[in-house]
């Protein structure tokens, strides 16, 4: 096996099935997909590809530390969202905390590792100096501080924040919703239209150009580097109209007080306000986007899929 291994995590998933579909393409490198289930058609189906398909899971460090053997890059990411919905944010919290901090210690103790790219979200506990804890930043974020207090491993990874899907739309507090009597689709939002977005549009197909662009690239994006892996500059109501002219439907975005978006869909509300809160603070504090890395910085300039082209694709 001549080939570099490269070693993802979640790979039946959108992030992880994306970094697949793109390093197949290159046959400088030998895939291993890391999955919970051997036996599931997902993972069949990857190895009928040619990739090395095996069994760890997230909870179980050692598992992991099997795994990693012999990779030379790993690429890690966690899931809160499907915890949060059985659990809420608390405990999942708890989870994807343990989760992160074992796919971290683990790529630690891989010898062979040279590049350890790590799907997270911006720390705004420590970018708001406290005013903001969002629950599905913060459970990776103590991943983040863990591999900056680690030198050697931090000296081996870069953080990417992977921006906002166009598939979010589908989320229950997203979905716009027909008004018969109006004649056209409403959103019910709890922060104002101008919210800045940053989406990546058509994950599945994006996000592996963004790592493929990271591990071809690691004197720019090594040591410790962030990229931000996403399409366009927009606002929440931005996003809206894209949706409506995509799908020939008359869209108008709707703000309600926080507490009244709260108790339409309580839990999922707070979690996407308390998110959306903070983009809406740090608009104006855009001092945590010095050194991040973007598509231009990567020469990204085909291949990826817009939110208006990805929403052109959804059926609603």
């Amino acid at each position: 096996m001549g080939e570099k291994i490269v070693t993802v995590v979640g790979a039946t998933g959108i992030q992880g099935g994306s970094v697949i579909d793109v390093l197949l393409r290159d046959d400088k490198y030998h895939i291993r997909a890391v999955t919970r289930n051997c036996e599931s058609q997902s993972a069949k189906d990857l190895a009928a590809k040619g990739v090395e398909v095996v069994q760890a899971t997230t909870n179980d460090i050692s598992s992991l530390a099997a795994a990693f053997q012999g990779s030379s890059i790993i690429f890690a990411v966690t899931d809160f969202f499907g915890l949060f919905a059985d659990k809420g944010p608390l405990k999942a919290m708890e989870i994807e905390s343990a989760q992160a901090l074992n796919l971290a210690k683990a790529a630690a103790a891989t010898p062979t590792l040279e590049h350890y790219i790590w799907s997270t979200l911006p720390d705004a506990k420590t970018q708001s100096s406290g005013k903001f804890l969002v629950p599905h930043f913060e459970s990776k974020n103590v991943a983040d501080r863990y591999i900056q207090s680690q030198p050697e491993l931090f000296a081996k990874t870069t953080f990417v924040i992977i921006g906002y899907y166009a598939a979010n739309f589908y989320w229950q507090t997203h979905t716009p919703i027909f008004i018969p009597s109006a004649g056209k689709h409403i959103q019910l939002n709890g922060y104002p239209a101008d919210t800045p977005l940053r989406p990546i549009g058509d994950a599945k197909n994006n996000v592996g150009i963004f790592i493929k662009a990271i591990i071809d690239q690691p004197d720019k994006t090594l040591p410790g580097k962030h990229v931000l892996a996403h399409t366009e500059n927009i606002t929440c109501g931005e996003m809206l109209q894209l949706w409506g002219e995509a799908q020939g439907k008359a869209a108008e975005y709707i703000e309600l007080r926080p507490e009244e978006f709260n108790k339409v869909w309580p839990g999922w509300a707070e979690e996407i306000g308390i998110m959306m809160q903070f983009f809406w603070w740090a608009k104006t504090t855009r001092s945590q986007d010095a050194g991040v890395l973007t598509r231009d910085d990567l020469g990204i300039s085909e291949g990826l899929i817009g939110t208006k082209e990805a929403f052109s694709a959804m059926e609603f």
